[in-house]
């Protein structure tokens, strides 16, 4: 039986009551990881399924042994243009087949993959670039003007053009480029600028050492979070914390199996769209439909054409299919797992969900897990068949929870709240370039195990079921996307005309929360239409589109505290107040 939690050091050879095959049959509670590196894993399942589809683009579709040949061609073309091991890549790519090969490429070659958005503001990028040390980026067309916007203040010497029609079938990237495509010509290339398929065919002369051979604890992966500040923070990843999760989920989100497919439309810069829709799918011999850009009303649509296997996806698109009405009547036999995960799942949407499954032939239930960027997406899920209200499952094999009375290493009792932590093979290695930042959520405990603290408060019953409550720190999620609120009000204190602003979370229909700006000018400033354009012009350059408030309201003043703090929650009860 697995220790989930001891509650104190007398009771610390007293297991959990439940046996865990109770859950889980056969499946064991320690796992055999590899030893090397994210592509040596990929590359060890890859090898037994060669014929088998690695992933389909727009009607595009390459199998595993296409796949693995196109990952060597990029890596060949990196070490060609001076990539070397342990250099930093910046990664500004949206699901296509070109950032996931880059993806195992830099991995490959030894190189740190910086996984960043591509609909991030222009100061954003920069940040990411100089917080990753990156000479070199890989970009989608439709965020190339931004980086040429920034070069002059980055120390980029490479930047490589991947167009987002590029792996697309002929047909369709006739249309696109008809339509969409047009927005995206790439203007005033400097020297620095190569496009996709230049960079591989010049690759394909390097004739010298391109793998390199890694251990299964180096950094392989930058992935980006907020702070306590709002700040950003790169999380850096290790090979093990990838491959772990990969393995733990296979076993704990069965059935899922070689020849099924995922609808991989959780993006590739986000820990669970790029560890499970990604590589914890190929490492099991699932195709992906890759899928770069998605709007939440196209959701149905796209499950009805492509018929997955495996869904991840947030509790409001899961919301828009149960409304859609193009999929009332069709067979969903072919959905045979779901996952919801950013956000909570209510039973009553929980039961909804199953009951409109199961009524189209579909013997899926949908899972709800818990994780967080700083443990690589996912260490939790609800087992098949064991689903209690409000729970978010219980832990991978490996992974340890412990609830903890806030602000303490001191254990919670069961089913009291506290804060979560997290100790395994999928817990990071720590905040890039932030000691400070990593010493206070990478804590050693008494019982010399390194625990991660979430931020996240939550509670654990007597069989190891964990419960997910709310989040200690000031956060907005909306679709699934965390929003931080001290950032966005930073971005928009910089503008001249702002004296002071606070930024909340509202209610949405369908996003859940969205954020609202409250502002107050300067004295010298007039409040016009222009002025207000030009303040959202101004967010728009600067913070990524789902962090732009929705709406702003300009002020006299705000409600401060004694202490002559802004009190953001009077702002929070107001907005609460309208919506009786």
């Amino acid at each position: 039986m697995k220790k989930w939690k001891l509650k104190n050091k007398e009771q610390e050879n007293i297991k959990i009551k439940t046996p865990w095959t109770d859950f889980y049959g056969d499946v064991p509670e320690h796992l055999e990881y590899s030893e090397g590196t994210i592509y040596d894993y990929f590359e060890e399942n890859s090898l037994k399924r060669l014929n088998l589809l690695a992933y389909e683009y727009y009607g595009t579709k390459v199998t595993f042994r296409e796949f693995m040949k196109k990952v060597i061609e990029a890596a060949k073309a990196f070490k060609a243009i001076g990539v070397k091991e342990n250099d930093c890549v910046t990664v500004c790519m949206a699901n296509t087949p070109q950032g996931i090969i880059s993806f195992y490429a830099l991995n490959m070659i030894g190189a740190i993959s910086n996984m960043i958005h591509p609909l991030s503001g222009e100061k954003e990028i920069e940040f990411y670039i100089k917080k990753g040390k990156s000479n070199v980026i890989i970009v989608i067309d439709v965020a190339y003007e931004k980086v040429m916007n920034i070069l002059p203040d980055t120390n980029l010497e490479h930047i490589i053009v991947a167009p987002v029609a590029d792996d697309m079938s002929l047909i369709t990237k006739t249309l696109y480029q008809m339509t969409l495509g047009r927005k995206n010509k790439i203007k005033n290339k400097t020297s620095e600028v190569i496009m996709w398929k230049e960079f591989i065919k010049n690759g394909s002369a390097y004739n010298g050492k391109y793998r390199v051979a890694k251990d299964k604890n180096d950094p392989a992966v930058i992935l980006y979070s907020g702070g306590t500040t709002g700040t950003p923070k790169g999380i850096l990843l290790s090979n093990l914390n990838f491959n772990s999760v990969a393995l733990g989920s296979h076993k704990m989100c069965d059935p899922s199996d070689e020849g099924d497919s995922v609808l991989a439309i959780l993006p590739i810069f986000h820990s669970f769209g790029l560890a499970i829709c990604v590589h914890t799918a190929l490492c099991i011999g699932m195709k992906l439909y890759l899928i770069p850009s998605f709007k939440p009303q196209n959701f149905s649509s796209l499950v009805k054409k492509y018929r997955p296997s495996f869904i991840a996806a947030v509790p409001t698109l899961y919301e828009t299919f149960l409304r859609s009405k193009d999929i009332q009547k069709d067979d969903l036999s072919y959905l045979r797992c779901l996952v919801s995960g950013g956000d909570t799942l209510s039973p009553h949407l929980k039961h909804k969900i199953d009951d409109f499954l199961k009524e189209r032939g579909s013997k899926a239930e949908i899972k709800s897990g818990y994780g967080l960027t700083e443990c690589c997406g996912s260490t939790a899920v609800v087992p098949s068949n064991q689903y209690r209200d409000n729970s978010v499952g219980i832990p991978f094999p490996d992974a340890y929870y412990k609830i903890v009375k806030i602000g303490t290493h001191e254990e919670a009792p069961y089913n009291e709240d506290g804060e979560i932590c997290i100790s395994g093979p999928s817990v990071m290695l720590g905040y890039l370039d932030n000691e400070d930042e990593t010493a206070q959520t990478l804590r050693l405990h008494e019982d010399n195990r390194l625990w991660l603290h979430t931020g996240d408060v939550g509670s654990m019953d007597e069989d190891g079921f964990v419960y997910f409550r709310q989040r200690i720190k000031r956060i907005i999620i909306s679709s699934g996307y965390n929003i931080y609120p001290s950032y966005v009000e930073t971005v928009i204190n910089n503008h001249p005309a702002v004296s002071t602003c606070t930024v909340v979370g509202i209610p949405h229909k369908y996003k859940v929360q969205v954020a609202k700006a409250f502002i107050v000018l300067r004295e010298t400033y007039t409040l016009t239409e222009e002025l207000k354009k030009e303040i959202y012009e101004h967010c728009e350059k600067n913070i990524a589109r789902y962090s732009i408030p929705y709406e702003f309201e300009y002020r006299e003043s705000l409600p401060k505290t004694l202490l002559g703090k802004i009190a953001y929650n009077k702002l929070i009860e107001e907005e609460q107040e309208k919506q009786k």
